[in-house]
């Protein structure tokens, strides 16, 4: 069977997800953010977390070689932070977003949830690498979330 790839990642845009910013403070670039909707849940003992990112990201070896990262998961509110860190070449964490989180991590100012993660494994996943964390410290705080669904934000009703 033949899969046309737009049409396979139209489907895949029917599952709606939330919206995050993994954040690393790298040695040579300074504090990077990226956005992501690939997070998810792995195990509660020990608390693992995942989240994706492309072979092709300009920022690959950073994330595949942190120590230390962060997962903000963004509010309703923080829609244009979603698409400016999701810009390539616009990675570079603007300070009047964030605070320092436990570990040196860039912390999303407001975020619904952050996750203080020890990096865990690095797994391969086709045109992706699979980056599997370990909680060290979360807080969490409550309003809406931020919502991706079919190739745009929505809000919950």
């Amino acid at each position: 069977m033949t899969m046309d790839a737009g049409d396979f990642r139209q489907a895949l845009g029917r599952f709606a997800t939330g919206v995050c910013l993994v954040t690393v403070e790298d040695p040579g670039l300074g504090p990077l953010a990226t956005t992501v909707n690939s997070f998810s849940s792995v195990s509660l003992d020990p608390p693992l977390v995942l989240w994706s990112i492309q072979n092709s990201s300009d920022h690959l070896a950073v994330y595949k070689e942190c120590q230390y990262f962060g997962i903000s998961v963004l509010s309703s509110e923080q829609g244009a932070l979603s698409s400016q860190y999701a810009q390539r070449g616009g990675h570079s964490a603007q300070a009047e977003h964030f605070t320092t989180g436990p570990e040196g991590e860039p912390k999303l100012i407001d975020a619904l949830a952050h996750f203080t993660c020890a990096a865990y494994a690095v797994h391969p996943g086709g045109d992706h690498q699979i980056i599997v964390g370990e909680v060290l410290q979360f807080e969490s705080r409550e309003a809406d979330p931020l919502i991706f669904y079919s190739g745009g934000y929505r809000a919950l009703s």
